[in-house]
């Protein structure tokens, strides 16, 4: 049974080309971020400071994939 990815909200630093961002967690560490082809769409709305919601993997803790936009707290 695989196990359940770790989730988290993260915030867009910069992009990475060719389709990734630089995204910040919250304890400061930097992860690469990238969408999946679903939501290929919100690649126009990842700016600097936009909050995101990610999902990991308990085993490569340097990648994240966006599932979706944060509301702003």
């Amino acid at each position: 049974m695989p196990e359940a990815p770790i989730t988290a909200i993260g915030i867009v630093r910069a992009p990475i080309p060719p389709s990734a961002v630089e995204v910040e967690l919250p304890n400061g560490k930097i992860v690469a971020g990238h969408l999946p082809k679903r939501l290929a769409a919100l690649e126009t709305q990842l700016s600097d400071g936009i909050r995101v919601h990610l999902e990991m993997t308990p085993y490569d803790f340097e990648k994240a994939r966006i599932v979706g936009i944060a509301p702003d707290a």
